[in-house]
């Protein structure tokens, strides 16, 4: 992958903008699917981890912030300020 990325550096492109040709040249491993892999929008919704970037992960990060802010309100009306 590294000498992807340095191809990329070098030729002033994005993973993206790569051939399958030069996945697969790069190494065998990289099947015809390659170019769906890479694809941003398949990048950001595999992160699914916490604090990941899919359209899942980002609603519970949301949804944690809207119960804390929600929290924080209601100790405010309580305490006047």
């Amino acid at each position: 992958v590294g000498g992807l990325v340095l191809e990329c550096e070098r030729s002033g492109r994005t993973l993206q903008e790569l051939t399958a040709e030069e996945y697969t040249a790069a190494h065998p491993a990289f099947g015809p699917g390659v170019l769906g892999e890479v694809d941003i929008r398949a990048v950001v919704a595999r992160r699914t981890s916490e604090g990941g970037t899919s359209g899942d992960a980002v609603d519970a990060q949301l949804t944690r912030a809207r119960d804390v802010l929600a929290v924080d309100a209601a100790w405010l009306e309580t305490t006047g300020e």
